[in-house]
C-alpha cells in the first residue's frame, strides 16, 4: 500500500514492507557487503518488513528500526540519533559497523546525484544515513524519502555503496502497512 499523506520522514513510526515488485534488485550490493550467497537468498526470497519508532529526544531526532526478513526470521536493529555522530554496532548480517545520520537539505549531500533526485519534496529535509564496515572495507550512504511510483507515494532509500574502486547503487522502495 503506498504511504499515507500523514506519513512524512518527521512521522515515520509504523510498519512497512519492501515492495520487491519496485525496488531494484540488492544481491549485487549485499556480495559487495560480503554477505555469503546463501544469506543473500534467502534475504532475495523473504519479505522484509520494518517496524519504525520515531521520535525526539534530548533535542534530536532518533529513529529506531526492527527489521525482519520472513520466512528465516533474519532480524536486526537499526537505531538512529540524527546528530551526525559515529556510533557503532554489531550487525547479525553486516558485521561490525559504524553509522551516523541527519537531518540534510538535498543540496548539502555531497556524494553522488542518485541520492539526491526523484523525491516528490526536493527542497525539505531528508534523512541521510552513512555507514562504514569496520573490517569488510566498504562504505553505504543512503538519503531516504518519498518518490511518486506509478501514480502513488511511496517511502524510499537510495543507496550508494561503495568498496574501493566499485560502487552499486539501488533504490529501496516500501509499503506502508500499519
Amino acid at each position: 500500500m503506498a504511504a499515507p499523506p500523514e506519513k512524512t520522514l518527521k512521522n515515520l513510526s509504523g510498519k512497512w514492507v519492501m515492495n520487491k515488485t519496485l525496488s531494484d534488485d540488492t544481491d549485487r550490493i549485499l556480495e559487495m557487503q560480503g554477505v555469503g550467497w546463501f544469506m543473500r537468498r534467502l534475504i532475495a526470497l523473504a519479505t522484509v518488513t520494518l517496524t519504525v519508532s520515531e521520535y525526539e529526544k534530548d533535542g534530536y531526532t532518533h529513529i529506531d528500526i526492527e527489521q525482519v526478513a520472513s520466512p528465516g526470521g533474519i532480524r536486526s536493529t537499526e537505531n538512529r540519533t540524527l546528530d551526525w555522530e559515529y556510533r557503532e554496532h554489531t550487525d547479525k548480517v553486516f558485521g561490525a559497523v559504524k553509522g551516523k545520520s541527519r537531518w540534510v537539505k538535498l543540496s548539502d549531500v555531497d556524494d553522488d546525484d542518485f541520492l539526491k533526485k526523484g523525491y516528490d519534496d526536493m527542497e525539505g529535509e531528508h534523512v541521510q544515513s552513512y555507514v562504514e564496515s569496520m573490517g569488510g572495507g566498504w562504505t553505504a550512504d543512503q538519503v531516504w524519502g518519498f518518490e511518486i511510483l506509478q501514480g502513488e507515494r511511496y517511502y524510499v532509500r537510495h543507496v550508494v555503496v561503495r568498496k574501493g574502486d566499485d560502487w552499486k547503487l539501488a533504490r529501496l522502495v516500501y509499503d506502508y502497512q500499519s
